[in-house]
């Protein structure tokens, strides 16, 4: 009985995996040559300039598997020869997501952006592009987002909505005991505000206050309002 079905398969060819190799040592070599390139590129983005500003251990984990995990899909994927496609494919897909917790910060979601460009970018060059332009590329996204981040001090403005219950200063004309009122209960330093929804009923009003993150002493996340509606 084996072996029949040993003949039977020698017959008919049978691999089940497919004619893949055990291994390409050359294209093993690049592999892993490529993805050190680009992980040290991506170690100076997210860890050396996003992290000791925003010191967000969830979203450097974010992006450092997203980093990879695209990279090698990209990569694994080169020989389709849907690169272009594929490329703006993942940039629909990750556009396009919502997760289903809070909200993301505009600033957070701009590095995942960069991550995921640099990851495509990275993974899908070609015999054409030499490693000085590939490095050229990768240098400009740093230098610009660190420029941004350091040398023009860019600040960003952070927000959060909270109940306000002291309504007798909503009125015209007391805003600036309203903010100094603000400041002395949650000690955000306020650089402006906006009302909201009032409810007389209940005497309070919804109050999204605008802050400057370095300006607070302790670690200020605006996340956390991001899905109430003022």
């Amino acid at each position: 009985m084996l072996d029949t079905l040993q003949a039977l398969f020698l017959q008919s060819d049978f691999d089940p995996m497919g004619g893949m190799k055990l291994v390409h040592l050359e294209d093993f070599l690049g592999l892993i040559i490529r993805l050190s390139v680009h992980m040290l590129f991506v170690m100076v983005l997210v860890r050396g300039i996003y992290y000791p500003i925003a010191k967000r251990k969830d979203f450097l984990f974010t992006y450092l598997l997203f980093s990879v995990t695209i990279f090698l899909m990209c990569f694994m994927l080169e020989s389709v020869k849907l690169q272009m496609g594929f490329a703006l494919g993942l940039f629909a897909v990750f556009g396009i997501i919502r997760y289903r917790t809070d909200a993301i910060p505009i600033k957070e979601m701009t590095y995942l952006f960069v991550v995921i460009g640099m990851s495509v970018m990275n993974a899908l060059i070609n015999k054409k592009i030499s490693l000085i332009e590939l490095s050229f590329a990768n240098l400009v996204i740093i230098g610009t987002t660190y420029g941004l981040e350091k040398v023009w001090l860019l600040r960003h403005e952070a927000q959060k909505i909270i109940v306000y219950e002291n309504i007798d200063l909503i009125k015209v004309g007391r805003e600036e005991e309203m903010k100094a009122d603000i400041e002395a209960r949650t000690g955000i330093k306020v650089n402006r505000f906006e009302i909201g929804k009032i409810d007389f009923l209940r005497d309070t009003a919804l109050i999204k206050i605008y802050f400057f993150e370095d300006e607070q002493g302790n670690q200020m996340d605006d996340t956390f309002s991001g899905n109430i509606n003022a």
